[in-house]
């Protein structure tokens, strides 16, 4: 499984063809970062990437790095895992272009303690941040436990999941023209990510994801993120929104996004046994 898992994100790493401008550029990462925050802006106000400021900051899953240059750029102790090669190799040479710096491991992160050094193991970490990462994981509760030994007794664990039941999950029943939602699992696997295959996307209720949770303080859980654009037009780089959502007012729109939204928000702290 989690050789399948690499070999996905090292064939197409998420968000890689958000521009179609030459790859490790500087305008490359300008523009999929403006397009990641367009269509997420949700991201913002959950990563809060001012407040972490001088802080340790560990990232599960950077990706190819726009959360992660944002922590760099506002001051934050960035250290960054990453599984898939390609991902981290496209990171790295974000951060060069910048002129930013991070400690970046590759790695399963299912086995961060292996992958830090002591010094990082004992010190901890003010903030772990994974965004839509830990879902795509063999073994989600090793990560969680682990974060439990790394988070500081008064840091934050922020994290990113799949809502189980979500107008996504609706919307591909719907296109598949699937009524039982006994199959609900086996569709949103097939439709999690913009490439059809993922082998591993796992979504929660409220209830699963505070079972995985269970040694953690949970803070708050939000959801958000329906997107309202046509899918054809928007892999062209065209921002047309779909016919079922041109007559929303943006209070309707958010009231949807909290009650049907694809991306569970949760923020919590440890839980001092």
């Amino acid at each position: 499984m989690i050789t399948a898992i690499k070999e996905f994100w090292n064939k197409r790493p998420c968000n890689i063809r958000h521009s179609k401008k030459e790859i490790g550029t500087k305008e490359y990462f300008d523009e999929v970062e403006e397009r990641k925050y367009f269509v997420e802006p949700h991201i913002l106000s959950f990563a809060e990437f001012e407040k972490w400021k001088d802080k340790d900051v560990l990232e599960i899953g950077c990706g190819i790095g726009t959360d992660s240059i944002n922590f760099a750029r506002n001051g934050a102790n960035l250290t960054a895992i990453e599984l898939s090669e390609k991902s981290l190799e496209i990171c790295k040479k974000r951060f060069e272009i910048f002129d930013l710096t991070a400690d970046f491991k590759q790695g399963n992160a299912e086995h961060v303690m292996d992958l830090l050094t002591d010094r990082q193991r004992k010190n901890k970490f003010d903030l772990v941040y994974s965004f839509g990462v830990i879902h795509h994981t063999e073994h989600p509760q090793k990560i969680i436990d682990n974060v439990y030994q790394l988070l500081k007794d008064d840091g934050e664990f922020r994290l990113m999941l799949y809502a189980k039941y979500s107008f996504k999950l609706f919307d591909f029943m719907a296109e598949e023209n699937v009524k039982d939602f006994s199959k609900a699992d086996e569709v949103i696997q097939k439709f999690a990510e913009a490439q059809i295959g993922c082998p591993r996307a796992l979504t929660y209720t409220l209830n699963q994801a505070r079972k995985l949770l269970a040694n953690f303080e949970i803070v708050s859980i939000q959801k958000e993120h329906i997107f309202p654009y046509d899918i054809p037009n928007y892999i062209e780089g065209n921002y047309v929104v779909r016919d079922e959502f041109k007559n929303m007012n943006p209070q309707q729109y958010q009231e949807m996004c909290e009650e049907m939204g694809w991306h569970m928000l949760i923020r919590c702290k440890k839980r001092i046994i």
